[in-house]
């Protein structure tokens, strides 16, 4: 079974002070987390503001991370919307651009009533681009959607050919080891909850996708190489220290306050779009302030890169 291995970025959308996009920093940022050692990015998902954008800047920003990747790392692109007609002209798009993969969250407003009601919807997404493996996102915080993740497995196997697996960003690691398990290991669940990544190790998991990678994926990458070498003390401890890292992020409006410690490692990527709110001056001195204070900035710049001489830039 060909899953996903490894970490991949959930990356932000660059704004200028106006708000418009602002493609022209991609590659850079693109060219950072591949350094990093990230496997592939997700775009236009939660952290990317997909929901904060009209359809032909969702269009435009997938391909400007798709054309910075070229076929480095695998680019998976997020389709959902309210209209599952207009999903299926995202998943279209993305089959032209040459994404890797799409995924989909549940309708948000008008929500299905039933997994039944779910999969049909996902069904219609995922066929209009056949070719391409289709993941369900699950994020119920986020879409009020909580339901049972194996019965979507289950119905979804007979209605979506397509269906690869599920974004799994839920903290339920019984459940996720449901998934992992179902059909003997079908499906390619990835784990969407960066703070839990360990725990979701030890259950199995191979891939995980999260908005903390992408400017701190040395170190969980660390943890997951403790972890695979059976170094059990050492992975707890790596993880634990990004445990605080992330209960200092979660002070703040997360999405905002990951782009400003981005911005404190070289890359500015803007503000966000209302309704989200941004750090004002004093929030932003603060959040660096107590990473400084945690030694986050000095333990990643003293870090080595995973960037072989092949993808090596200056950045």
């Amino acid at each position: 079974m060909n899953h996903f291995t490894g970490l991949m970025a959930a990356p932000f959308t660059p704004f200028d002070a106006k708000g418009e996009l602002r493609l022209e920093t991609i590659p850079a940022y693109v060219e950072k987390m591949i350094a990093d050692g990230l496997k592939g990015i997700f775009v236009c998902g939660s952290n990317g503001e997909g929901p904060n954008m009209m359809m032909e800047e969702r269009m435009e920003v997938a391909k400007a991370f798709k054309d910075a990747v070229g076929s480095r790392i695998k680019v998976y692109v997020h389709v959902g919307h309210t209209s599952i007609r207009e999903s299926q002209k995202l998943a279209a798009h993305a089959a032209e651009i040459g994404a890797d993969a799409i995924s989909s969250v549940a309708a948000f407003y008008f929500k299905p009533g039933s997994v039944k009601n779910l999969v049909d919807a996902l069904a219609e997404i995922a066929s209009a681009a056949p070719q391409l493996p289709f993941y369900y996102y699950n994020i119920p915080h986020l879409t009020g959607m909580n339901m049972d993740m194996t019965e979507v497995l289950k119905l979804g196997e007979k209605s979506i050919p397509n269906l690869k697996g599920i974004k799994y960003t839920a903290a339920t690691i019984w459940e996720y080891q449901l998934c992992l398990n179902y059909a003997q290991g079908k499906y390619d669940i990835l784990f969407g909850f960066d703070e839990m990544l360990l725990p979701a190790l030890t259950v199995g998991a191979k891939g995980a996708i999260g908005s903390t990678y992408t400017f701190a994926a040395p170190l969980y990458l660390q943890v997951m190489k403790s972890f695979e070498k059976g170094d059990m003390e050492d992975a707890r401890s790596k993880m634990f220290y990004l445990v605080e890292m992330v209960k200092i992020l979660l002070k703040f409006p997360p999405i905002p306050a990951q782009k400003a410690i981005v911005k404190r490692l070289g890359i500015d990527l803007g503000p966000c779009r209302l309704p989200l709110s941004n750090l004002t001056k004093e929030d932003e001195q603060s959040l660096i302030k107590q990473l400084d204070d945690l030694g986050f900035f000095k333990k990643l710049e003293t870090l080595p890169h995973a960037v072989n001489d092949k993808q090596k830039v200056a950045l």
